[in-house]
């Protein structure tokens, strides 16, 4: 497994899996029951091939590195960019986290709820003890819309939209390629966005979450 950093404590992990345990994993998301939207998918963590990806050693190793030696598995999302659903995302962080129950303090919310699961927009304290692993499923190349981070923005605390704004406008982007089987490493609060692709290729990512057993120990986490 060769690496290579694409940020501070965000790396691009090359040849994790092979091509044929991806298409294994393609596989089973084609024969699974899905309930798609245009993006992908959520509650990956319902497949079984996916949950034992989610759970392979050589994935909670990875994970370990960020969150410490007590990784807890979090949540899987599919993204899934063809040119039948092509998408962007613009320029954003991820500050949601699933939770059992309700947080009662002012830094927490605004709260949500999806496909049955609570949602609250967490504080950079605790989003800062999660870590994302975006496994790449199929080849993830400059040309099929793949994920462009703003180095460093996971340090900047909570940002407004206009803040982000600023940042885009005087930063310059990084685009986090891969081949098939390898894995980004992304912390929630980086600034990452998502252009539409340009060819014909497929780009599906799985989108899969830990947290620190610290993080675990005090929130209310739901897995999904």
């Amino acid at each position: 497994m060769k690496s290579h950093a694409v940020m501070p404590r965000h790396v691009v992990f090359d040849g994790v899996f092979d091509g044929a345990e991806m298409s294994h994993i393609a596989g089973a998301l084609a024969h699974a029951d899905l309930a798609r939207t245009k993006a992908g998918a959520r509650h990956l963590l319902s497949v079984a091939a996916v949950r034992a990806l989610a759970c392979d050693e050589r994935l909670i190793r990875v994970a370990k590195r960020f969150v410490g030696a007590g990784a807890v598995l979090l949540r899987a999302t599919l993204f899934d960019k063809s040119p039948g659903a092509n998408w962007l995302v613009t320029w954003h962080r991820d500050r949601a986290l699933p939770l059992m129950a309700r947080i009662e303090t002012s830094e927490w919310g605004p709260w949500s709820t999806k496909a049955g699961v609570l949602y609250a927009h967490a504080p950079a304290w605790a989003l800062e003890q999660v870590i994302a692993l975006r496994v790449s499923v199929d080849d993830s190349t400059a040309s099929n819309g793949p994920l462009r981070v703003l180095p460093d923005t996971h340090t900047s605390g909570v940002l407004t939209d206009a803040e982000i704004a600023r940042l885009v406008a005087k930063n310059h982007a990084v685009a986090c390629t891969t081949r098939a089987g390898g894995v980004v490493a992304m912390r929630p609060l980086t600034v990452h966005a998502s252009a539409k692709s340009r060819d014909e290729q497929p780009r599906r990512i799985l989108h899969i979450e830990y947290a620190s057993m610290d993080l675990r120990s005090r929130l209310p986490l739901a897995v999904e």
